[in-house]
């Protein structure tokens, strides 16, 4: 399909411009696709860390002070992967070490690490957690 798109752009004199660099805080593209066949184990570890921000992000919003949070309790990977693929817990490490980095003992926690035949937007991980929250 590239070719033809590529034959296409030819056709209509169209040149592709090298893609500008992000100019705030975002990623230009964000890859998807299943662990073990589209992306690699490291490119999972980097999207369960990500998922990990994300949380913490989702922690801060609804605490109003990440310093509420008393521990990381739990966390449930999910893994867009193959029926032979073998390494969720590998992939959901990215999202438990940057928690503990980030967090310290307090981010030790209880955690699950399962497969998914697939994850809506075809998303590479998805990651639920349980903080414990201070009054």
């Amino acid at each position: 399909m590239s070719d033809t798109i590529q034959q296409n752009l030819a056709k209509l004199g169209v040149t592709l411009p090298e893609a500008a660099a992000p100019a705030a805080n975002y990623v230009p593209f964000v890859k998807t696709g299943k662990i073990g066949a589209d992306l690699s184990i490291e490119d999972g570890v980097e999207a369960a860390r990500l998922c990990a921000i994300n949380l913490l992000a989702q922690a801060k919003a609804a605490t109003g002070d990440l310093s509420k949070i008393v521990r990381l309790v739990k966390i449930v990977g999910f893994v867009n992967s193959n029926g032979d693929f073998g390494d969720q817990p590998k992939v959901i490490n990215g999202a438990s070490d940057f928690m503990v980095a980030a967090m310290g003992d307090a981010g030790r926690h209880a955690r699950s690490a399962v497969s998914a035949g697939s994850l809506p937007f075809n998303a590479a991980v998805e990651i639920e957690a349980i903080f414990e929250v201070a009054d």
